[in-house]
């Protein structure tokens, strides 16, 4: 039975490594094509690794804590791609400190990004998915915005955050048929976290039941799963090996 997904365009932001990029290119698998808003990396191997699949893929220098850069970049995916049927806020940043040694910088930058930018993608597509009457909203969120994290409040608070956006817009925009969900990972093998000493990583993974850290396939089936099923909006779903129980 062919996916929901198969012949829709779907908007990951930050999608040229690890979660993002297993997102994309799980919704690629299912025939969905894919547009990266990106900064920094270069995308153009992402953009191959999804058009491997037989789908339009296309990228999009923006920074998504630039109210009017992303305004103008949706409107350009929109033209090119004919209109967008879901969103995946995946794009986010770290800057981790204690509170003692913070800086203003360094939280300012982190919400900017992980929170500041779901909502600037969000409010300029939501008239997409309105006049379409459906859409699909996925935010990834993390456990410490549940539980919180020493040397992360700016990132807690960001991926905090997200889940009241996640349940707001949910609320807001269900009349029109539009679903809004999180997903919240725990230890997850990517880049961001391969930068921990081998310490640090024990104890994390010490603390999680299932004995392991997660891959970005589990995150990315999560996803899958909240982009496929239409009657289920505002949830956050933990992918985190129990970390969070």
């Amino acid at each position: 039975m062919d996916s929901i997904l198969k012949g829709k365009t779907v908007v990951v932001t930050g999608a040229t490594r690890g979660i993002g990029l297993e997102i994309a290119r799980q919704c690629a698998e299912k025939g969905a094509s894919v547009a990266i808003p990106y900064v920094g990396a270069d995308p153009s191997e992402a953009v191959a690794e999804i058009e491997k699949y037989g789908v339009k893929c296309k990228a999009y220098e923006c920074n998504v804590a630039d109210y009017n850069a992303v305004q103008t970049v949706c409107a350009q995916i929109v033209a090119d791609f004919g209109g967008v049927d879901a969103l995946v806020n995946n794009a986010g940043i770290t800057a981790d400190k204690l509170i003692l040694r913070m800086t203003e910088e360094d939280f300012d930058k982190v919400i900017a990004v992980n929170l500041k930018g779901a909502f600037n993608m969000i409010k300029h597509l939501t008239p997409v998915f309105m006049k379409a009457r459906q859409g699909a909203i996925v935010n990834i969120s993390s456990v410490v915005g549940l539980m919180g994290n020493p040397g992360q409040i700016n990132y807690s608070a960001s991926k905090a955050g997200l889940i009241g956006i996640t349940k707001t817009v949910a609320k807001e925009l269900s009349s029109r048929n539009v679903t809004c969900n999180a997903v919240a990972p725990g230890f997850i093998d990517t880049a961001m976290t391969a930068v921990m000493t081998p310490e640090q990583q024990a104890f994390m993974q010490k603390n999680i039941p299932l004995g392991r850290v997660g891959t970005v396939t589990d995150v990315a089936k999560a996803v899958l799963f909240f982009l496929e099923n239409r009657y289920i909006t505002g949830e956050v779903v933990k992918v985190d090996g129990g970390m969070y129980i």
